[in-house]
């Protein structure tokens, strides 16, 4: 490119404000039309597209160029601007009004013909990933990046100004258990042993704490060697944040504050604060869920009471049994199709649940597969309970308690998007709280930490501690927003013999806590404040707001759902001379 060019505009900047002015644009063209005594080329840059005309009456030169030019060549174009003739104007761009009378016209790089057009149309998600530098000209693409980019500075602001400090953490750090797999670096230093890429900055933050810094934040990277969905990846990013001198309500409410101001300040959006809470137990009662989506409502029914003498089998043998009859209430929807109301029972079969009863009630008295197995009475009762009117259909399940929920709230998240009842451009944040502290692992068959083992119990809990760790609550929290959670976090305990009785209940010795955790405990022990908070996914928050099903479309370069990059070939073999380096040799044999 000569020294006499000199990009004065971006392509979609120009307006009517620029007219009579010349101009000097670069970018790639999108379109070329040829009308014979004229072309026209659509020009794009990240702001937007241009129409530019090539008049041989203007410049013979300049036509030239714009003969030769395709799709995705990159183009430099210097030229006046004009307003478009009456009746050509394009009110779907922001340049519509306008175009640019080339005068003109260099190529600056040609291209090859690229594998999918670029504008948003639907391509295969391999395909995009393939060329990630063509899906990323994309203007859906650029949209999604530059709204992350927003949010992250403007998450920045906020902490800022709430006295948070900006700290790096290590990326090579030692293994400690956080519930995923670790990612390993060998160490050609230290032959055999091994650093791991942080799951989170856990234990550096709750270290500087003790150091002092009082608020922490770090935007940060984490890795977790995890099997992959929509919304996970083996890399992400997530808000971190930590305070000393807190209690629950104090990050509650600052994280409020925070998403009240993100939303107001990038999307335009005002939410109202607080957030609704439900306890854990509320959740899962509610909803079968602790993510529960409030956007819509439909909530789970005990409907136990109904059956005092129940003569269907599938519900008497669930009571007898200890089980519970829980119910959602479907208004209007009698109208589903046998074969819908099959589809959302394989929901409930395929996760484990024996069946779904489906109700109809009608103004010729109510239906069931059930047939008289179900009495008038207690059809009466059911009624009663939910608030049934004529045309309403009600899904029933019998099973144990937190089973019978979790099946109904699969099956509640399906009948509202077949019955469109999840409206679009809404934000339902909510909290849920009460956590229990611990878990029963099949796998490992022992209790380990529904969050992590630095989580405050609840304090009127402690006394179960030791007798009764299952009913022991946390004083942990997540976020909610849309049925996704966003993150979650908790109060720590910074207590030593406090610290001790949770490891005890977890089975981890006092040899097993120094080996893992003994930093972290010796600095416990040097005036730990009280200290708190939270991890905020950023990735999913993006997504969220981009309206996007998956957070591999607000991240510039993600790995496919087996963990592959498939624009640079990642993962990939390396030399021989390169694992001897770190004292690995490779075992190809299946384990």
């Amino acid at each position: 490119m000569g020294t006499a060019w000199k990009r004065t505009h971006y392509c979609g900047m120009i307006s009517t404000n620029e007219e009579g002015q010349e101009v000097t644009l670069m970018g790639w063209v999108q379109r070329r039309r040829d009308h014979g005594g004229l072309i026209f080329v659509d020009l794009r840059d990240r702001e937007g597209i241009v129409q530019v005309v090539f008049n041989p009456q203007h410049s013979q030169e300049a036509f030239a160029v714009a003969g030769e030019v395709r799709g995705e060549y990159v183009l430099a174009v210097r030229g006046v601007v004009s307003r478009r003739p009456p009746g050509t104007e394009n009110p779907r761009i922001k340049t519509g009004q306008v175009e640019v009378l080339a005068t003109e016209a260099e190529i600056l790089n040609p291209s090859l013909n690229p594998p999918f057009p670029i504008d948003d149309v639907e391509v295969d998600e391999a395909v995009r990933l393939r060329y990630r530098y063509l899906d990323l000209r994309r203007t859906r693409m650029y949209r999604n990046l530059v709204l992350r980019h927003r949010l992250a500075k403007a998450t920045r602001d906020f902490l800022d100004r709430k006295g948070f400090i900006e700290v790096e953490t290590p990326f090579l750090i030692k293994t400690t258990p956080e519930g995923a797999r670790d990612f390993l670096v060998p160490s050609r230093l230290h032959p055999g042993k091994f650093y791991v890429l942080p799951q989170s900055p856990q234990l550096f933050k709750q270290i500087l704490m003790v150091a002092g810094f009082d608020r922490y934040f770090q935007i940060v990277r984490c890795f977790r060697d995890e099997d992959l969905r929509a919304d996970r990846q083996p890399e992400f990013t997530q808000i971190d944040m930590e305070m000393s001198f807190v209690d629950q309500e104090d990050v509650l409410q600052l994280v409020e504050e925070l998403m009240a101001y993100l939303m107001e300040r990038v999307m335009g959006v005002s939410v109202k604060t607080p957030f609704p809470r439900l306890t854990y137990a509320q959740a899962m009662a509610r909803y079968g869920s602790d993510k529960p989506d409030l956007r819509f409502g439909m909530e789970i029914a005990d409907i136990t009471e109904a059956f005092q003498h129940p003569q269907a089998r599938v519900i008497s043998e669930a009571m007898a049994a200890g089980g519970v009859v829980r119910a959602i209430h479907a208004r209007q929807a009698a109208h589903l199709t046998r074969r819908e109301v099959e589809e959302l029972a394989s929901v409930v079969q395929s996760a484990g649940g024996k069946g779904l009863i489906p109700l109809y009630i009608t103004s010729d008295g109510a239906r069931s597969p059930l047939g008289r197995a179900i009495t008038a009475e207690e059809v009466e009762r059911i009624r009663e309970r939910l608030g049934a009117q004529d045309g309403d259909l009600i899904l029933i399940v019998a099973d144990e308690p937190e089973k019978a929920s979790e099946l109904l709230g699969q099956v509640r998240l399906e009948l509202a998007r077949r019955l469109g009842m999840i409206p679009r451009d809404t934000y339902a944040f909510a909290w849920v709280v009460e956590f229990p502290m611990f878990e029963w692992s099949e796998e490992e068959k022992k209790l380990v930490a529904k969050h992590h083992p630095f989580t405050s119990p609840m304090d009127e809990d402690l006394p179960y501690l030791e007798s009764d760790p299952l009913r022991v609550r946390a004083k942990a929290y997540d976020l909610i927003l849309n049925g996704v959670e966003l993150g979650g976090g908790s109060i720590r305990i910074h207590r030593a013999e406090l610290q001790a009785r949770v490891f005890k209940a977890l089975g981890i010795s006092e040899e097993q806590a120094q080996r893992k955790f003994g930093f972290l405990l010796e600095a416990f022990q040097y005036g730990a404040p009280p200290h708190g908070g939270i991890a905020l996914g950023f990735d999913r928050l993006v997504m969220l707001l981009c309206g996007e099903e998956t957070i591999r479309d607000v991240i510039a370069f993600p790995k496919t759902q087996s963990g592959m990059d498939l624009m640079i070939g990642a993962p990939s073999e390396v030399e021989e001379r390169q694992l001897r380096e770190v004292h690995i040799r490779v075992d190809q044999r299946a384990g």
